[in-house]
């Protein structure tokens, strides 16, 4: 007579760390490039020189970050990382797209084009901002510039004003300045140090 010895599958130990630490320094880097070219810094010729940054490092970054707190079980998070990411990578399809022709779009029709990515980038990040009123205040900053941000760009580009797509170009770099706390209160905290403080949430 022989007796069964029941084996046990070995413990899967669960994912662990802050997907911030990659999610927002791609972000930043990312909307710091395109700060740089909303406001003046290359050529109005030269607007696709950001997507070397803006595609493989923030919208690989940003994707991987939504990954990475799925797996945490960070909805929340995950959403925000999600949503950007695929900002950051339409962004980068529409100007390659515009440069060379690939959606059958014509000259004349461009800045219609341009008008519809940022209405609909516009209305989505709205409602990011509404749905995520729970997070600390911080966030909630970051978001409100990002939507002040992309409706100066889309007047700018509508209107044909210079001013407005300048003024968005510096509403980028302020929302990249709260990118650069969020970043430092994060590695403050994953080095042993104190985070920094977000502030209450709006709605609690």
């Amino acid at each position: 007579m022989t007796t069964a010895v029941a084996t046990e599958a070995p413990a899967r130990s669960l994912p662990t760390g802050d997907p911030s630490l990659i999610g927002v320094p791609t972000f930043i880097v990312g909307a710091t490039a395109l700060g740089l070219v909303l406001t003046g810094y290359v050529p109005t010729a030269a607007v696709g020189a950001s997507i070397a940054i803006i595609l493989p490092a923030t919208g690989v970054g940003q994707l991987v970050a939504a990954v990475w707190a799925a797996a945490l079980g960070e909805s929340a998070v995950a959403a925000v990382f999600g949503v950007f990411a695929g900002f950051w990578i339409s962004y980068a399809a529409l100007v390659l797209g515009l440069i060379h022709g690939w959606f059958g779009i014509t000259p004349d029709a461009a800045v219609a084009t341009q008008g519809l990515f940022l209405i609909a980038w516009l209305v989505t990040i709205v409602l990011l901002t509404l749905t995520t009123l729970r997070l600390p205040a911080a966030f909630t900053v970051l978001f409100v510039l990002v939507d002040v941000a992309l409706a100066l760009v889309l007047y700018g580009t509508v209107a044909g004003s210079t001013a407005a797509t300048t003024a968005g170009g510096y509403a980028v770099f302020a929302f990249t300045a709260v990118g650069v706390y969020l970043f430092a209160g994060a590695v403050s905290a994953a080095t042993g140090g104190k985070p920094l403080p977000l502030g209450r949430p709006v709605l609690t």
